[in-house]
């Protein structure tokens, strides 16, 4: 089996960018979260239905690199992958890069832990997601 990775696809919008004409930092780290959620998705784990089983999962470290900017109608492609698993956190790798070029605008890595609806951290995150997570960083990435 090979690591799964999703590649998500955006275009940027006007509200994407800042007065310069570039896109806005902040509006990469919305970018990341979808790439997160639709992981999440593709391995059947919807965010809602992960809620109702009493699991949220926060960031709780995110490591940034901008590599270069992207600007307006630019078309972007979000790809995220698990890096690492420890059993209390999960890390994933992104990356954003130009759809045209397939040069990276953004690297980054963001730690994820699982609590519940309270904001109580399980000391372990839940079989339902551990044993997800632990397969994809079995499997070597091929992308």
């Amino acid at each position: 089996m090979k690591q799964s990775c999703n590649v998500l696809k955006q275009k940027v919008y006007y509200s994407d960018t800042d007065s310069y004409g570039v896109v806005w930092h902040g509006s990469y780290l919305r970018w990341l979260e979808m790439g997160r959620v639709e992981w999440c998705q593709m391995m059947g784990h919807s965010l809602t239905e992960l809620e109702a089983q009493d699991i949220v999962l926060p960031v709780v470290n995110l490591n940034i690199r901008y590599k270069s900017s992207a600007k307006l109608d630019d078309g972007l492609i979000i790809e995220t992958y698990i890096k690492s698993f420890s059993g209390l956190s999960v890390t994933f790798a992104q990356t954003i890069r130009s759809e045209k070029t397939l040069k990276p605008f953004v690297e980054a890595e963001v730690e994820v832990v699982a609590i519940n609806n309270d904001g109580k951290l399980y000391r372990r995150m839940p079989s339902v997601l551990a044993e997800v997570f632990k397969k994809e960083v079995e499997c070597p990435l091929t992308v």
